[in-house]
């Protein structure tokens, strides 16, 4: 099982050498460094899956292994790092790939001790374990860093204990945060924070990283880039539960719209009902969203997407959404399937009947 800061199946941020496609982030922080304008803490922002906590594990390396910088001697000043990569057999980078550098401590959700369940949240007691830790780390004089993966998960009482370490932060300490959606912080966290903002990936980044995590989708690229939205990590996801094929599948029933192919729509739905199949399910509610989507965007913009997904694709939505206003149709479905999609998960309905019933539904809009 991956744990919490990890991707089911891809390497974990720490173990990941090389970071693609933020080349503005990284030399953002450099020129700080280079200034001597470190802030003590840092909000790394972005969508999920983009290189965030690869961003702050290479942060933390930079930083554990790299001197402070020093004033002109005899012969000037040393040269300022160019780069955030560390040698991978620097004692440093060593042990922060055996989980024994003193200088670093990862919060992230943990399991609850009575049950044994992991946490949706962190919480309160996560946080205030960061006292003793500064506490017992000071003696060595060197940084200390923090990395909350993901700060969006702090409950209340988590959130108002880093507050207070934020405006009194402990000497020669570094809180780098990782936030996916940075407007569910308390505005005073954020006030604290200088913020890097990570962008989205483009095919020929994305397929660097897939190489890098050891996948080979050479020929997939693009599309998963498409229809990841520039997520690496969503795009790792599409690739390890065949969501292109999922997808195509479902490209292939609205191609007969209006007329609802009713046995392929049921194929579809129970392979969101069989015992385990809870992540197949919201993968699958996942690409009817995006589905839907690409066709509101479709009408709206009186085009399809420039990159095509899925055999036929482009004049399957161009004859669904040949304009604005069947586009605002298709967004409204979006939402109100997205809106008993998120209802259904909560009170647990039948997975088969919640996907059946939103493909009935996309029938009967398209019929409308």
């Amino acid at each position: 099982m991956s744990a919490p800061d990890q991707i089911e199946g891809a390497p974990h941020p720490r173990d990941t050498a090389q970071l693609f496609g933020q080349d503005a982030a990284q030399q953002e922080f450099l020129e700080a460094f280079a200034k001597n304008r470190l802030h003590h803490a840092w909000l790394l922002t972005g969508p999920r899956g983009i290189g965030k906590a690869t961003l702050a594990w290479s942060i933390a390396r930079f930083l554990l292994a790299t001197p402070p910088q020093e004033e002109d001697g005899l012969f000037g000043a040393p040269p300022l790092p160019t780069t955030l990569a560390i040698d991978p057999e620097h004692p440093v980078a060593r042990r922060i790939v055996a989980g024994a550098e003193p200088g670093l401590k990862s919060i992230t959700r943990t399991p609850n001790p009575n049950t044994d369940r992991m946490r949706d949240q962190i919480v309160v007691d996560d946080v205030r374990a960061l006292a003793g830790y500064f506490q017992l780390s000071a003696t060595d004089g060197g940084p200390r860093v923090v990395i909350i993966d993901a700060a969006d998960d702090m409950n209340t009482s988590a959130a108002n204990a880093l507050l207070k370490m934020l405006e009194e932060p402990p000497e020669n300490a570094h809180l780098l945060l990782i936030s996916h959606q940075p407007s569910k912080l308390l505005p005073t966290i954020r006030s604290r924070c200088r913020t890097l903002r990570l962008n989205t990936l483009n095919a020929r980044d994305m397929a660097g990283a897939f190489a890098q995590a050891g996948f080979d989708a050479s020929d997939q690229t693009d599309a998963l880039a498409e229809l990841s939205g520039g997520s690496v990590g969503a795009a790792l996801r599409l690739s390890l539960m065949d969501g292109l094929k999922t997808y195509a599948e479902l490209v292939a029933l609205v191609e007969s719209l209006p007329q609802f192919d009713r046995a392929a729509a049921l194929k579809i739905a129970e392979s969101a009902a069989a015992r385990g199949a809870e992540t197949k399910r919201d993968l699958l509610l996942e690409l009817i969203d995006l589905l839907l989507s690409r066709l509101a965007r479709t009408g709206a913009m009186q085009a399809a997407p420039h990159v095509e997904t899925a055999p036929k694709e482009a004049a399957i939505l161009k004859r669904l959404a040949p304009d604005a206003a069947r586009g605002r149709a298709w967004a409204q479905v979006a939402q109100e399937t997205g809106a008993r999609a998120r209802h259904g998960r909560a009170v647990n309905l039948d997975p088969a009947a919640l996907v059946l019933d939103t493909l009935i539904k996309i029938s009967q809009t398209a019929d409308g």
